[in-house]
Formats: C-alpha cells, structure tokens, sequence
C-alpha cells in the first residue's frame, strides 16, 4: 500500500506582500524507495524569512519555488524505510524536504544526524545553517574581535538571537533592536543583551548614541533600511558590517541609507554574504557551539507551531513588524 504525503505548494508568485492565497495544499503517493534511497518521514520543518526570496521568480542565490510543486527547506525526519546501506531504518536525517510531510530521496541528498545529547530541533536553529549564519556572519563576514561592540538588528529572531549570544560569549558589548515591547523583554532578560531598542520607537540613530556612545565596530544587518543607515553613522574608523539580511524590503523596496558616503571617509567595510560561503567552517563552528549548548551557555530559543497547515501563516507572521515569534520558528510534524 503506498504512503501518502501531504505537501505545500506554491500557488501564484506574490507581488508586494504575500498572502495564503499563494500556497495550496495537495496529497501524493510516494513510491517505495528503490536501491540507494530512502523514505523518510518529518519531524520538524523550517520556516525562514529568506524564503519570500525564492517565491519571487528570476535568478537568485538560492533556486526560486516553482509554481504547482512542492516548496523546499530544512527539515529533521525518520527513516522509515531504506535501501541504503547507510542509512537505516530509524535513522534521523536532515534535509532540504520541508514543507511536505514525507518523501522518497537518494541517501545521498540527505545527512546523517546525530544528536549528541542536544535537542533535535537545535540542528534547524543555533546548531544548524541558522547558527551558522550568526557564527560566520560575526566571526567570519565581519572579523569581530573579543570585547568589540556590536549592533544586531533583528536581535530576537531565529539569526539574531544567536549572533547576540555569539558576541557575549565573546566578551563584546552586545545592542540589539527588535519590534515589539515582548521582544525587547526577550532580549533584556534572556539574551543579556547590554542595550536593547524597538525600532518603531524613535530614532535608531538616537538609541545608538545612547547604547554606544563612542560608537559601534560591527554591524550584523538583519534588515537593511532605516536601521543600516543608522549603523553606518554610529560605526567607527575601520568599522565593519555583515550584510545577512534586508527583511526591511522583502515585500516592498526601500531607500537606500543617504550616508552611504560615510563608509569612504570611515574606510568602512561591508561584507555581503551566504551561509554556504561557511560550509567548509562547519566543524570549527560546531567545535564551539556544541560544547556551549550543551553547557547552558548558548541556548537554543525557539517557538514551536504544531502542525503542516500552520506552516504558511507561521512564515508570513515572519515577515511582519511585531512578529510574536522570538528565536527560531519550527513547525512540529510528528514524534
């Protein structure tokens, strides 16, 4: 009898801000798995802002979701049935399958997981690409150097938080920004970030002055927009920025900062870059973020939303101002 998977398709590209209109729903019958493959059954998927990225058409860094078949992205699952020698029945993988609740693959398209003692859904956060990003965006994209300030933008999102936490293990001086009076809380009480503002709440170049008087040395851009030009006049000599994100203009364009002539005066660096640019740096990150984890002294914040149909309305709520969800967002499949 052959297992059935229900499965999230991209409906119609969006222009401006999407909606639910743009995802449909639709159940497939896998196929048994032949030599070398594996069926695997999700557990956990993740959603991202980035994503709003790839219902767009045209090139990008990463393939755009085609209208009418299945959207993709990080997941945790079971094998449930294998022909792989590898692989076998019961093994947890992690994949780029997401947003379905099953498939079929060669054993080869998906990685071996093996917990060691930390929670699962940490290798789809801080112990996965989404640490990684924070890990290589700070250490890597921007060179930040122990008890150097840094301003975080996004600060309680699933990249943010633990860029911030990143930084104060490292002994820096940690701003943060996030658009809610929870999120700011969040950061205050959880992160121990030492300056946390609502960007809806005044000038983010006046909360500068205020959390960083003598200004800032790294700038870990979640958002772009407002807040970056913000940053490029709190920054000093020789200050650098790691360009992670624009969420500020996923759904509609915005200006560009009006002091970007600052960064010739500043010999400001701006660093654009993509997790995978850091693939290689996965054993180093994972030789310090796996002890810290498992230590307490990183940890792996995330709000978790049960079920396959919660999954579009979890990542449109992403990319809204005063998104409720602190850290990393993960829908919950099955045990």
């Amino acid at each position: 009898m052959p297992i059935r998977s229900r499965e999230i398709r991209l409906a119609s590209r969006p222009h401006g801000e999407p909606s639910l209109e743009q995802f449909s729903f639709d159940t497939v019958d896998l196929p048994d798995p032949g030599p070398g493959e594996v069926l695997v059954r999700n557990l956990f998927i993740s959603v991202d802002p980035y994503m709003r990225g790839r219902m767009n058409e045209g090139p990008s860094y990463v393939p755009a979701f085609e209208i009418g078949k299945a959207m993709g992205g990080a997941a945790i699952g079971r094998v449930v049935q294998s022909k792989a020698d590898n692989l076998p029945e019961g093994s947890l993988v992690l994949s780029s399958f997401g947003w379905r609740e099953a498939f079929v693959a060669p054993a080869g398209h998906v990685q071996a997981l093996d917990p060691q003692g930390a929670p699962l859904t940490a290798f789809l956060g801080t112990l996965g690409v989404t640490g990684l990003t924070a890990w290589g965006g700070l250490f890597k994209a921007a060179s930040l150097q122990d008890g150097e300030t840094v301003f975080v933008s996004g600060a309680a999102g699933a990249v943010g938080n633990v860029a911030c936490q990143f930084a104060k293990l490292h002994g820096c001086r940690v701003i943060g920004s996030a658009g809610s009076t929870e999120k700011i809380e969040f950061l205050r009480s959880e992160l121990n970030v030492d300056y946390a503002f609502n960007y809806n709440d005044g000038d983010p170049a006046q909360h500068l002055r205020q959390g960083a008087p003598e200004g800032i040395d790294v700038y870990f851009d979640n958002t772009a927009g407002p807040q970056l030009e913000a940053a490029l006049s709190s920054l000093k000599m020789r200050g650098r920025v790691a360009l992670c994100g624009a969420i500020a203009g996923y759904n509609r364009p915005v200006p560009g900062p009006r002091n970007l002539g600052l960064a010739i005066g500043k010999r400001i660096r701006l660093q654009g870059f993509i997790v995978t640019d850091y693939f290689p740096e996965l054993p180093a990150f994972h030789a310090e973020a796996i002890p810290a984890l498992l230590s307490g002294k990183l940890a792996s914040h995330e709000t978790v939303v049960e079920g396959l149909d919660q999954a579009p309305a979890a990542f449109l709520s992403l990319l809204h101002s005063g998104d409720p969800h602190t850290g990393k967002l993960v829908v919950r499949l099955g045990d």
